[in-house]
């Protein structure tokens, strides 16, 4: 059966970050496949000086990868962890 796709509101499907960020670790192999990467190991609330980030992963070549979801505009506090 072939259906039809409907775009829905995020907040619907994932009631907050975390259950986003938890969707996102269980199925990193959506993310690998959408941006064309390969990344293993993805450890959910990482710290990271001060702050915990949502989830750090490695890609092929061992290089760490810090994913810090949001499910509206950004902020300075997700890009500030980023950057820190």
């Amino acid at each position: 059966m072939i259906g039809k796709l409907e775009r829905v509101p995020l907040r619907e499907v994932w009631k907050n970050e975390l259950d986003f960020t938890r969707w996102l670790q269980e199925n990193i192999d959506v993310l690998n496949e959408v941006l064309d990467l390969t990344l293993v190991s993805p450890e959910r609330e990482r710290q990271a000086g001060d702050f915990a980030v949502d989830l750090v992963a490695e890609d092929d070549s061992g290089n760490t990868v810090v994913i810090e979801n949001q499910l509206e505009a950004s902020n300075h506090d997700h890009l500030g962890k980023l950057i820190t």
